[in-house]
């Protein structure tokens, strides 16, 4: 069995395991997948994935991380990878880390989504709302994202039919903080 065939099959087992909610197990395939090719982002995103699942969002974005070195255009990874920084109450570092993604075309969705959290940063609900919305109309979609993106919108919404009042600088924080917890 040649290398590419045992890291597919390494990769395959570990989702099983995943969809099976047999996390360390996943995480340990993912992990000897990545030994394999250790050139590839794809393990370590899995890596982040299961470890935001588990709720240790540190260890998540250690592995996002990873991913995103090794594979800097790895879309999803750089997004996810920002996500947990944003969600943290590090704006500007995942900012910083979705740079590549402002540039997406207008009919992507994860540009749309950054753009959104971008304006959320600076306390723009009704922005973020309407890009958040224009972001869940792309049609590259992944359903994941788009699961989590309403959360967040619903958040939003709750916030802005709230009558008579704004919502003060750094609620839209304490939104996406409560949103974290409930990440993946």
């Amino acid at each position: 069995m040649d290398q590419d065939t045992r890291f597919d099959g390494l990769i395959s087992e570990g989702l099983a395991a995943s969809s099976g909610q047999q996390r360390q197990a996943a995480i340990d395939l993912f992990t000897r997948a990545s030994a394999l090719r250790p050139a590839s982002g794809i393990p370590h995103f899995l890596i982040g994935s299961e470890h935001a699942a588990a709720g240790d969002l540190q260890a998540a974005e250690s592995a996002f991380a990873n991913a995103v070195l090794l594979a800097p255009g790895f879309e999803l990874a750089r997004y996810q990878l920002g996500l947990l920084q944003f969600s943290a109450g590090r704006a500007a570092i995942a900012l910083v880390t979705w740079q590549p993604l402002f540039g997406l075309g207008r009919q992507a969705s994860l540009g749309r989504f950054v753009r959104a959290f971008a304006a959320l940063a600076q306390d723009g609900l009704q922005e973020a709302l309407a890009l958040f919305e224009a972001g869940l109309a792309c049609d590259d979609l992944n359903l994941t994202v788009a699961s989590d993106v309403r959360q967040v919108t619903a958040g939003l919404r709750a916030l802005l039919s709230s009558p008579g009042e704004s919502a003060p600088r750094g609620e839209a924080h304490v939104l996406l903080a409560a949103y974290a917890r409930g990440l993946h």
